[in-house]
């Protein structure tokens, strides 16, 4: 009866504001599947062919790609998963109690930004396959330069936000089943072109060895010369993009809403799906892709966009995996926006606040730099959030090393952090400064500026009271932690046990889909090494654009159906 009366303070809490409890933890193969949907999206045909553009060089690429997204891996395994377990709350959860609500309210805005743009970003992407079936002209200007087009763009951001306003949980579980056939799409699409890329440079259609590749690479996709004629970007350049594109969640510590769900640490290595997977080997598929697309049309890849390139190497396929990738990131990013947009507007719903931010989100959408400027806005964002996540760092883990009070400001009572605020700003500051300074390359910014917010946080934070001891309130608030194990131990305890799916019907539905993957693979396979000449490379393509794009219809079909049959049984 006590528990019970305890429990009373849980009434209308919402389930953010709390710890995550032990039986809602996943296993390790719900985030394989979680990063690898994630990490395979529509812009991983802008960022591969921007390394295109940029002049990379082949070996660069592939081992700089490589070092980038390992190092990409062991950042989420050593830094944002240890904290997230050891808390189990997301970063704004987190952030609230250790930064105040003033502090919360700054970082959502800057959320509100950053999702803003990503989101627009993938409406543009999307639109350039829907322009594409309309016989719109490529957008390869900061501005529309053609109505039609922002007419497409307004059509897809359209039926974008209202998705994301209320629809997102269907679109997350459709999301789930996206990753298999992306995955496939992304390899088939750069070995259905490689034959023509060989005819081009080697004079014949077959890859006789990985020399063969690399002199490919070399002499017709990732050459060395960006599009302005010049030297290109170096190894160094490479491996700093493909380990700050995601600063936003692992050095930013935004993924924390993720991984508070992971039984162990080592469970961030999971990560390795979206990053080895999803950004080496579709980055490279990407440029591969875009290089093969812009020598069949005779055009240089800077005149080429995503559907341009998805048709190529795809046929009908390539306009479902541009319209679907950017459909599913552009709406998981909107309602992150609504998310934090609500967070600041308490007295609007979230419907009204997505509303808002996704008529602004539309508006920058029909400009198409913010797809064409895909690798400097990845970077500047993840350097907007970093800095927070370098006070988050410094109170988890430096403060309780150096005796300092974690959470001191909770325990102060405080809703307003001025170190917090001013480590932000002045991390801000050094960052930015050095990007303006060209001190180094802006790739790796976001080390310096870490570093630096950390131990001026500490400084700062020592002179406002946490260097102090709270031994009545840390024992408050231990008392609490104890109130909410045995809360989430009662909602174990009635709550409905999970129901397996395990009919013929549905196990026949799951063989039917991965069987359509396998075949579109085959079809691929055939296309790249069973074609000794042109006359039969061009047989074998159009047999997999005919053949490819009737499996792809097969697989949503009987995935879709056999994740509906699921969500049936668990609902009853």
């Amino acid at each position: 009866m006590e528990n019970e009366k305890n429990f009373e303070q849980f009434q209308g809490v919402s389930d953010e504001q709390l710890p995550i409890a032990k039986h809602k933890l996943c296993g390790w193969p719900h985030f394989l599947g979680l990063y690898a949907g994630e990490h395979v999206a529509a812009t991983e045909f802008v960022i591969g062919a921007t390394f295109v553009a940029l002049g990379a060089q082949t070996r660069d690429i592939l081992l700089g790609l490589l070092i980038g997204n390992i190092l990409a891996i062991l950042s989420w395994t050593l830094i944002t998963t240890p904290i997230a377990i050891q808390t189990r709350l997301s970063l704004y959860t987190y952030l609230d109690k250790i930064a105040g609500n003033s502090m919360t309210k700054l970082y959502n805005w800057a959320n509100v930004i950053i999702f803003t743009v990503i989101s627009a970003a993938m409406i543009t992407v999307s639109s350039t396959a829907v322009r594409f079936l309309f016989n719109v002209p490529a957008q390869l200007n900061w501005y529309p330069t053609n109505a039609w087009f922002v007419l497409v763009v307004l059509a897809v951001g359209a039926i974008v936000v209202f998705v994301a306003m209320y629809g997102f949980h269907a679109v997350s579980e459709f999301s789930s089943i996206c990753a298999p056939w992306l995955f496939v799409m992304f390899a088939a699409g750069a070995m259905v072109l490689l034959p023509a890329l060989a005819y081009s440079v080697l004079g014949h259609t077959v890859l006789n060895n990985f020399a063969d590749f690399i002199t490919i690479g070399d002499k017709s996709i990732w050459t060395g010369v960006n599009a302005q004629g010049e030297p290109g970007i170096g190894l160094l350049e490479v491996v700093g993009f493909a380990w700050a594109a995601n600063t936003i969640t692992h050095f930013g510590l935004i993924d924390m809403a993720l991984l508070r769900y992971a039984k162990k640490p080592i469970y961030g290595l999971c990560t390795s799906s979206g990053m080895l997977f999803g950004h080496y080997i579709a980055w490279i598929a990407a440029g591969i892709m875009g290089a093969g697309t812009a020598v069949l049309v005779k055009k240089t890849i800077i005149d080429l966009d995503p559907g341009d390139v998805a048709f190529e190497a795809l046929g009908l396929s390539g306009f479902v995996i541009v319209i679907i990738a950017g459909w599913t990131t552009a709406n998981a990013n909107l309602y992150r926006a609504g998310l934090a947009a609500q967070a600041i507007f308490h007295t609007h719903s979230r419907k009204q606040t997505t509303l808002a931010v996704g008529v602004v989100t539309v508006i920058v959408a029909c400009f198409p730099f913010v797809f064409t400027k895909m690798l400097p806005l990845l970077t500047y964002a993840g350097l907007l959030v970093v800095p927070v996540g370098g006070i988050v760092f410094a109170e988890h883990f430096i403060f309780p090393r150096i005796g300092f009070s974690r959470y001191w400001v909770s325990y102060r009572k405080l809703t307003h952090s001025t170190p917090a605020v001013a480590s932000w700003g002045i991390g801000l500051a050094f960052g930015f400064g050095l990007n303006a300074l060209n001190v180094m390359s802006f790739y790796y910014l976001f080390l310096p500026t870490w570093i630096v917010t950390m131990i001026v946080y500490t400084l700062l934070a020592k002179c406002y009271g946490a260097a102090k001891a709270y031994p009545v309130e840390q024992a408050a608030m231990e008392e609490y932690n104890q109130t909410v194990d045995a809360y989430h131990e009662h909602q174990e305890s009635i709550a409905k046990p999970a129901v397996k799916d395990t009919s013929i019907m549905s196990r026949s539905l799951v063989t039917i889909a991965w069987v359509s993957l396998a075949i579109t693979m085959g079809l691929a396979i055939t296309t790249m090494f069973a074609s000794p000449d042109m006359e039969v490379y061009l047989q074998n393509r159009d047999l997999f654009y005919r053949y490819g794009f009737i499996c792809t219809i097969v697989y949503f079909v009987t995935a879709y159906w056999a994740l509906r049959r699921k969500k049936a049984l668990q609902t009853k």
